[in-house]
């Protein structure tokens, strides 16, 4: 027998996935924010059949969702307590972290001062440093970059740095090397930004392509999460996707990497096919990057019921012991103003194949529930913050 009430758990993020206004919208300017609900008015309502039988509809009410008297899944939604609503302040809270600090976005580009002191440090100038959509700033100043060599600098609504790079102007392990430079300067707490990524491409004006070989550089987490826990007390945490990076590393035993939605859903089945006791965290960036913040409802529907669809493939691979925990880390409504994320509730649905009857989880008051009941099930120290639910399972 088992010491552990499920020998493994499947933690799915739907990157930006919201379900409708926090309580607290008002203070990020996203009164009347509702990822899921305006995209499926856009759609003329969604298919999403498999999370309707979860209980999705439980939660959420949208065009196109099935009510199911008798869901598969226990369901709730969660309200996020840190004082953030971008991508790692989610994760970590998800992890058992409490954020009182947001992290700082450059909507006018970055200080001179930081901008000055990377061309110093790298012998290279500095194009953009900008807002600006990873495509268009590829259109606007590729060539440029082609001709000079010249850094592409720019961010978006997140916390975040980007450099980019033809792979034939600047070597791959070059361009590395540089956004390494730049996550030491940024590490300044007058900076505090979340996140430095290479962005390496190739091509030539009007054909530009951005390449696999991106790399996040995240600030640590502020604290221990309980995937330290797991890995300490010698149980897998695997990261599916941008999990690694948005940890930094810290506290995973392995990292398989995705290049899409699709790809991560083909490395959560393959995780589904490994023999590990422990958790496989997968991340499913798409929502957020490809079609959130683009402001593309109807891209992102399509990306919500193709989702839906894989994830009919992996409930049967689930074995009696396994438990699947399906959430989101903020919003990201593409019918909302600007380009920035929302500070939404998030869906939580918990499933496993023995469920007989399931009930309501009701309203979470953090995220970090969901990590309290990871580490009360394999009975690891338990975060400071959130409250298990694991008791609540039938």
């Amino acid at each position: 027998m088992s010491n552990y009430k499920y020998e493994r758990i499947f933690l799915v993020v739907m990157d930006s996935v919201g379900i409708g206004e926090a309580p607290d919208a008002k203070d990020f300017n996203d009164e009347g924010a509702d990822t899921l609900g305006n995209i499926a008015e856009k759609m003329n309502g969604l298919n999403m059949p498999n999370l309707d039988r979860l209980g999705l509809t439980k939660v959420k009410s949208y065009k196109g969702g099935k009510e199911t008297e008798s869901p598969l899944a226990y369901y709730g939604k969660m309200a996020e307590a840190s004082v953030g609503k971008d991508t790692m302040t989610g994760h970590w809270e998800l992890m058992g972290l409490y954020i009182d600090q947001p992290f700082r976005t450059f909507p006018k580009g970055f200080p001179k001062e930081l901008i000055g002191a990377l061309e110093e440090k790298t012998g290279r100038k500095v194009i953009g440093n900008k807002p600006a959509s990873g495509t268009e700033i590829l259109e606007e100043l590729g060539k440029q970059h082609v001709d000079s060599g010249d850094l592409i600098v720019y961010t978006s609504a997140d916390s975040v740095l980007q450099i980019a790079a033809h792979e034939e102007i600047i070597p791959i392990e070059e361009l590395y090397n540089i956004c390494k430079i730049a996550r030491e300067l940024t590490l300044d707490e007058k900076y505090m930004v979340g996140r430095v990524i290479a962005r390496p491409f190739i091509g030539g004006p009007g054909k530009w392509e951005r390449t696999a070989n991106r790399h996040d550089y995240a600030l640590k987490p502020f604290g221990r999460t309980v995937m330290n826990e797991l890995k300490d007390n010698g149980l897998d945490s695997i990261a599916i996707g941008k999990i690694s990076d948005i940890y930094d590393g810290e506290g995973i035993t392995d990292s398989l990497r995705t290049i899409s939605n699709v790809d991560g859903m083909d490395k959560l089945n393959e995780s589904l096919d490994m023999n590990f006791k422990g958790l496989s965290f997968l991340n499913l960036v798409d929502f957020d990057a490809k079609y959130g913040h683009r402001r593309d409802p109807i891209g992102y529907g399509k990306a919500l019921e193709e989702f839906d669809e894989r994830l009919g493939e992996a409930l049967p691979k689930l074995r009696e012991n396994d438990l699947l925990i399906i959430t989101a880390d903020h919003g990201n409504d593409p019918t909302h103003h600007g380009t920035d994320h929302t500070r939404e509730y998030v869906p939580l649905l918990v499933y496993n194949k023995n469920m007989k009857e399931t009930n309501s989880l009701g309203i979470r008051s953090t995220f970090a529930d969901v990590g309290a009941t990871i580490a009360d099930n394999f009975k690891v120290p338990l975060p400071q913050h959130g409250e298990s639910f694991l008791k609540e399972l039938e």
